[in-house]
């Protein structure tokens, strides 16, 4: 048994938006040199109106929660500096015609070789990094992973509203970045070899231009000696991230346990795993999902439950078991960013009431 709790942090990637109209605001820029004189290190995003927040690394999801609330009331406060108002949703509820792409020559690089792929971005998710010992074990680790994604998918989906109008998907961003030619889920790696091997021939083909580019929903970072997992839409509050960041080490914990007792893990074709993203992209957490083991429709409630029975070991070695539990009670009571955005725009069909739910919620738990 692995008896090291590895240590967690997390990204998490917002939109800059009009405060009254909600449209998207290209003010990355100025945000970041104002929350850097504030002494927060801002990341600058694709498209010119998202910044990402990069947490501390920590043991306790305590205090990642405790830095995860304060990051979002900071960065909001220089936000508001600059006109601008901060939220935590996955795609722009209302959109102008284009998304200026940052002024960076990386970015400006993506611009021209992906077209509108680029230029329709404004997507924002939520990534979770757990440490462990090598590159070589986090393909491994990925392997385990890769099945319970969908779950992951269907707890934080948070885009249902975009263009002023009901998508019919609770994460329509997951829909959207499926269309980058490295983004889903990640096929099956039986070593990094065999992981590198796949990349430097996507690098070659012009699929991807650098690493950095490996959009697949779990994988090796390439900046940091930890597993990186990727699938989920920003969620639409701090706990919710914090959630999600408990869950995500419980799997990985257990994962680790598992290649240390040569578990393998189970091969799960990619034609399922799609069907299956694609049900929690429409239903999100409260409608069916697909068991991708057992190849069964199971709401995706129960597949939640059965995730936490099946790593219940690893989160109370964590010590996350009680926040864990605890939380998803709270949602199932609250509802995810969908459920809540959908909510709001039935009351009076007005895009206003969903900016401002979305704005309650960035911010819930953090004044």
């Amino acid at each position: 048994m692995t008896a090291r709790v590895p240590t967690v942090g997390v990204e998490e990637e917002f939109l800059l938006t009009d405060p009254e109209s909600g449209a998207p605001a290209p003010k990355n820029t100025l945000v970041a040199e104002t929350a850097k004189k504030a002494g927060i290190d801002l990341q600058l995003e694709l498209t010119s109106c998202q910044v990402e927040t990069s947490s501390a690394v920590h043991s306790g999801i305590g205090d990642l929660l405790a830095e995860l609330r304060t990051a979002r009331r900071r960065v909001a406060e220089c936000a508001a500096e600059h006109g601008t108002r901060l939220l935590a949703v996955a795609v722009p509820p209302t959109v102008p015609q284009g998304y200026p792409v940052t002024d960076t020559p990386r970015y400006q690089r993506i611009a021209h070789a992906f077209g509108m792929i680029a230029h329709e971005q404004g997507l924002c998710g939520c990534h979770v990094h757990v440490a462990v010992p090598d590159r070589e074990t986090a393909v491994l680790v990925s392997n385990h992973v890769r099945p319970r994604l969908p779950v992951l998918l269907a707890l934080t989906a948070n885009s249902a509203i975009y263009r002023g109008s009901e998508t019919g998907y609770a994460s329509w961003r997951s829909i959207l970045w499926r269309r980058w030619p490295s983004a889903g889920p990640p096929p099956y790696f039986g070593s990094l070899r065999e992981y590198e091997s796949i990349v430097a021939m996507m690098r070659s083909s012009g699929s991807i231009l650098d690493n950095k580019m490996v959009y697949w929903d779990v994988r090796p970072s390439e900046s940091f000696p930890t597993v990186e997992v990727r699938v989920s839409d920003v969620p639409a509050t701090a706990e919710e991230s914090a959630l999600l960041a408990a869950l995500i080490r419980g799997l990985v914990t257990t994962a680790l346990d598992a290649i240390a007792e040569d578990i393998p893990a189970p091969r799960v074709p990619g034609e399922i795993l799609r069907a299956a993203y694609w049900n929690a992209a429409r239903s999100g957490l409260d409608g069916n999902g697909l068991d991708v083991v057992a190849g069964r429709v199971v709401p995706h409630q129960d597949l939640l439950a059965g995730l936490v029975d099946d790593i219940a070991p690893a989160l109370h070695r964590c010590g996350d078991h009680t926040f864990v539990t605890e939380a998803i009670a709270a949602l199932g009571t609250r509802g995810n960013g969908a459920r809540r955005q959908l909510a709001a725009m039935h009351r009076r069909r007005e895009i206003a009431d969903v900016i401002s739910e979305l704005a309650d919620a960035t911010l819930e738990g953090c004044r």
